[in-house]
């Protein structure tokens, strides 16, 4: 998998073909040096057990 981000560094399209990811950044008109291409098969990590989210930590905006 591969993740095309932004020069802000916001997630704007995931997919299993680089060229799929290149074509996206071509179609917005996104240059080379506007963008960052990752490979995201390497940077996963497989988490065994159960995962407990702490819900104490939301924040709440008045």
């Amino acid at each position: 998998m591969y993740g095309l981000y932004d020069k802000e560094g916001i997630l704007r399209f995931v997919d299993s073909d680089k060229d799929a990811c290149i074509a996206y950044a071509e179609l917005f008109e996104l240059g080379s040096t506007n963008y960052c291409l990752m490979d995201l098969a390497n940077d996963t990590k497989k988490v065994e057990g159960n995962t407990i989210l702490d819900q104490s930590l939301e924040v709440y905006n008045n």
